[in-house]
């Protein structure tokens, strides 16, 4: 069954998708091209310009500038996609990392305060629990609800040094999406998550370029790359998948050999 056989066209919100270089934009046009109506939200205007990117390709795009790491913005940003479309079928948790207005300061075990943890933990994992409780009403009113969302493989998977909080909210993210999963199951919406590893984007450091380049495929991966998963997932399709996990790093979580020739 494809978007086209449901009775109206399907909409997504996707969280985060501010970053014209990023995953959550990537996912946007992504499924834009699928023929999805689209909320898109960020904790800036910047969204506006990505809306407009969107409508060139044709899309029917409405924005959000809210800060989901209160329950009541999250709240309002699945009000506005209602308002606007009369229905939610996708949800894509992208929110995250950081933010442009209030970055986060990774820290290792030893120094971390306990603002750095919960500034971390608020943008990283009760963004993804708010807006989820939020759209779980209009997911189950939809033919085939999907909620995605975007872990990461740092934590769930793997670990590096100096960024305790950020690990531990990713991982957390994987206990809610499997959590979510099996609460949803008989009300026909499935969560599921994607794990990217080492990926391109716009805010990507010198370092995290070099780690891409020492994955197996011997490349940073794309947001586009991350993207595809996320679209076939929220399809109508993958109707029997739901609290997986979907790893998308380059082969970087299964190389053991890693000492070089």
């Amino acid at each position: 069954m494809s978007v086209d056989n449901v009775s109206e066209a399907r909409v997504a919100l996707i969280t985060g998708a501010g970053s014209a270089a990023g995953i959550g934009f990537a996912a946007a046009q992504a499924l834009a091209t699928s023929g999805y109506r689209l909320g898109i939200a960020a904790t800036s205007s910047r969204i506006e310009e990505r809306a407009a990117e969107l409508r060139a390709l044709g899309a029917e795009v409405v924005t959000v500038v809210a800060d989901l790491t209160h329950p009541t913005e999250a709240d309002r940003a699945v009000g506005e996609v209602l308002a606007a479309f009369g229905r939610l079928d996708v949800l894509v948790n992208n929110a995250g990392m950081t933010s442009v207005s209030e970055p986060e300061q990774p820290a290792g075990i030893r120094e971390i305060s306990d603002a750095q943890w919960n500034a971390a933990l608020r943008r990283n994992l009760d963004t993804m629990l708010f807006v989820t409780r939020a759209a779980t009403p209009a997911l189950m009113r939809s033919e085939a609800g999907r909620v995605v969302n975007v872990a990461s493989l740092s934590g769930p998977v793997t670990a590096y040094a100096g960024d305790i909080a950020y690990h531990a909210a990713k991982a957390g993210a994987v206990g809610l999406t499997r959590a979510a999963a099996i609460d949803l199951a008989a009300h026909g919406v499935t969560v599921n998550a994607v794990a990217p590893g080492w990926i391109a984007t716009g805010s990507s450091t010198p370092h995290e370029l070099r780690m891409g380049d020492a994955t197996p495929v011997g490349r940073s991966g794309r947001p586009d790359e991350v993207a595809s998963a996320i679209v076939w997932l929220a399809g109508v399709d993958a109707s029997y998948v739901t609290g997986q996990v979907i790893v998308v790093d380059g082969g970087n979580s299964i190389m053991e050999d890693r000492g070089g020739a």
